[in-house]
């Protein structure tokens, strides 16, 4: 995935572009993640924050994360569909939603974190990373 990347929410109120080499692709599979996503597990394209240009006015919203730390959702406030997410833990970095991306193709993640807690029937390749 080559810089620049495009993306945005359903209704297209909120783009975004992404003028930095993103770090790397993780897959979550906390309990707040399954239920953000709703779905087995969410997932982060790391960028960093000075690299994403945002056109539009979200909203966020912060809550707790599994791991205790704060995390700030940014979202459409028309649609409703989460962008990104910004960490307490280090605010350099944005995770980015990348089923907002324009162009998906070049998505697979290379490590799953709180990968205890994945749905049991979920197979995962031996060739992604598990963080517990």
């Amino acid at each position: 995935m080559s810089p620049p990347l495009t993306g945005g929410c359903q209704c297209g109120r909120v783009r975004y572009e992404i003028i930095g080499e993103p770090l790397k692709i993780t897959a979550c599979h906390c309990m707040e993640c399954q239920k953000q996503s709703g779905g087995a597990f969410g997932m982060a394209l790391w960028v960093r924050s000075g690299d994403l240009r945002v056109k539009g006015t979200p909203k966020s919203y912060t809550r707790t994360a599994d791991s205790g730390n704060p995390m700030t959702g940014v979202f459409c406030p028309d649609c409703g569909v989460r962008l990104y997410n910004i960490p307490s833990s280090d605010q350099d970095v944005y995770l980015l939603k990348p089923g907002t991306l324009d162009d998906t193709s070049g998505v697979r993640p290379e490590r799953m974190v709180w990968a205890r807690r994945k749905q049991h029937w979920l197979d995962i390749p031996d060739d992604i990373e598990l963080v517990d």
